[in-house]
C-alpha cells in the first residue's frame, strides 16, 4: 500500500501541470511571431500558387471572403472521407441550435451545438493523433539518417576540411559523406535529391549505399558518375533526379579531382579572388546514357573550395528574398583567413539571420576545403 502510494506521487511530481506549461509558454515569449508563421503556413499549405495570385488581384474584402472559403474547402478535401462526415454533422449541429415554438404556443429549445463542438474537438484529436504518429515515425528516420551521416570531419594531412548537413523537416534529401582509402586518397560526396521528405531522404540512403559500394572499385571518377547514375536510373523512380559534386583529394597534395553531376558549381577562393568552376554534366537519374568528365584544380596555401547545397543561395527571407550567390561570395571574400570550420559556423549565422522569422524550406549542406 505505501508503495502503491509513493508511486502515485512520484507520478504527480513527475507529471506536468497545465497552469504551469502555459505560464512557461507565456513567459517563453515569440507567441506573435509563431502565430504569424502559422498562418503563413497555413495559407501555403491549402493554397496553391495558382490560387494565390488570383487571390492578390482581388479587392480586400472579396480576398478574405474568397480565402476562407477556398481554405475551408482545401482543409474538407483533406480530410479521410469519415472525418468528412463527421465535420458536416458538426456543422449542421452548430447552426441548428435555437429556439422554436409550437402552434399551441409550447416553445422547445434544442441546445445541439454542444454536439457540434464535441464532434468538433473529436476530429481534431484523431489529426493531432495522425501527426505524432507520423512525427515518431519521421523521428525515427531522422535517427537513423543522422547515423548514415559521418559524425566527424576527415583527417587529411595537408587539408583543412569541415562537412556540414543540416535538414530543413525531420527528415532531409542531401547527402554530405566521405570514404578514406589505406593509400591516403579520401573522397568526399555532396549531393542533393530533388524533393523533400521521406521519398527524397530514402533516395538519399540509397545514393550514398551506392557510392560506397563502387568507389572502391573505379580509379576513374568519370566512370564512377556513369556506374552510379545507371544505377540510379534503373531503380530510382522517374520523378526523382539527384544532383552530385564528388572529390577525390590525396594528403599531403595540393591536387583535388572533381565530378560534376548536375549540381550548382563550387565556388573556388583564391588570393587573387573568386574563380568560376566549370558547369557539371547532367544530374544522375535522368538519362541512363549519360557520361561524365573529371576536372583537376591545384589549391596553393589559404586557397578555399566551397561546395554547397541550394538551400544556402537559396534561402528565402520572409519578403521573399533569396540569400544569393553574390552575397555568399562577398561573405567569402571577408572571411578567408579562417580555418574551414569557423568560415562555416560563421556562414550558417549569417544564413540564418537573412532568413530572420520565416521558415527554412530546404536542406543545407556545406563541405569546405582549406589548403593548409
Amino acid at each position: 500500500m505505501k508503495n502503491n502510494q509513493t508511486g502515485q506521487k512520484k507520478s504527480s511530481q513527475t507529471t506536468p501541470k497545465i497552469r504551469k506549461i502555459i505560464l512557461d509558454d507565456i513567459r517563453r515569449g515569440g507567441i506573435k511571431r509563431s502565430l504569424r508563421q502559422d498562418f503563413r503556413d497555413i495559407y501555403h499549405f491549402y493554397l496553391d500558387q495558382e490560387t494565390r495570385e488570383r487571390l492578390s488581384k482581388m479587392g480586400r474584402v472579396k480576398r478574405w471572403i474568397y480565402l476562407t472559403f477556398w481554405i475551408f474547402k482545401s482543409l474538407f478535401l483533406k480530410l479521410a472521407p469519415a472525418r468528412r462526415i463527421l465535420l458536416v454533422i458538426s456543422l449542421i449541429l452548430l447552426f441548428a441550435a435555437g429556439n422554436y415554438e409550437s402552434q399551441e404556443g409550447v416553445q422547445i429549445s434544442f441546445q445541439f451545438s454542444k454536439f457540434g463542438y464535441l464532434l468538433l474537438f473529436i476530429i481534431l484529436m484523431l489529426e493531432l493523433m495522425d501527426k505524432w504518429l507520423a512525427r515518431d515515425e519521421l523521428a525515427v528516420g531522422r535517427t537513423v539518417q543522422q547515423a548514415f551521416i559521418p559524425d566527424q570531419n576527415p583527417d587529411v594531412e595537408g587539408w583543412d576540411i569541415w562537412i556540414y548537413m543540416q535538414p530543413a523537416n525531420e527528415v532531409g534529401g542531401d547527402l554530405v559523406d566521405y570514404l578514406k582509402f589505406e593509400d591516403g586518397k579520401i573522397h568526399v560526396a555532396l549531393a542533393d535529391v530533388a524533393g523533400k521528405g521521406l521519398g527524397a531522404a530514402l533516395m538519399m540512403a540509397k545514393l550514398q549505399a551506392t557510392l560506397r559500394a563502387l568507389a572502391p572499385h573505379f580509379q576513374s571518377l568519370a566512370e564512377l558518375g556513369k556506374g552510379v547514375n545507371e544505377i540510379i536510373c534503373r531503380d530510382g523512380l522517374p520523378s526523382r533526379f539527384v544532383s552530385l559534386v564528388y572529390l577525390e583529394l590525396q594528403s599531403k597534395s595540393n591536387k583535388v579531382r572533381i565530378m560534376n553531376a548536375g549540381h550548382m558549381p563550387p565556388i573556388l577562393l583564391k588570393k587573387d579572388g573568386i574563380k568560376q568552376m566549370p558547369k557539371g554534366s547532367v544530374a544522375l537519374g535522368l538519362d541512363s546514357n549519360s557520361k561524365y568528365t573529371k576536372h583537376q584544380i591545384i589549391l596553393n596555401q589559404n586557397d578555399i573550395l566551397l561546395i554547397f547545397s541550394d538551400g544556402v543561395t537559396e534561402a528565402r527571407n520572409e519578403a521573399g528574398d533569396f540569400f544569393g550567390e553574390q552575397r555568399l561570395e562577398n561573405f567569402l571574400t571577408k572571411i578567408q583567413k579562417n580555418s574551414a570550420e569557423s568560415i562555416g559556423k560563421q556562414l550558417l549565422i549569417q544564413v540564418d539571420k537573412f532568413i530572420g522569422d520565416a521558415r527554412r524550406n530546404d536542406d543545407i549542406s556545406l563541405v569546405i576545403l582549406k589548403k593548409i
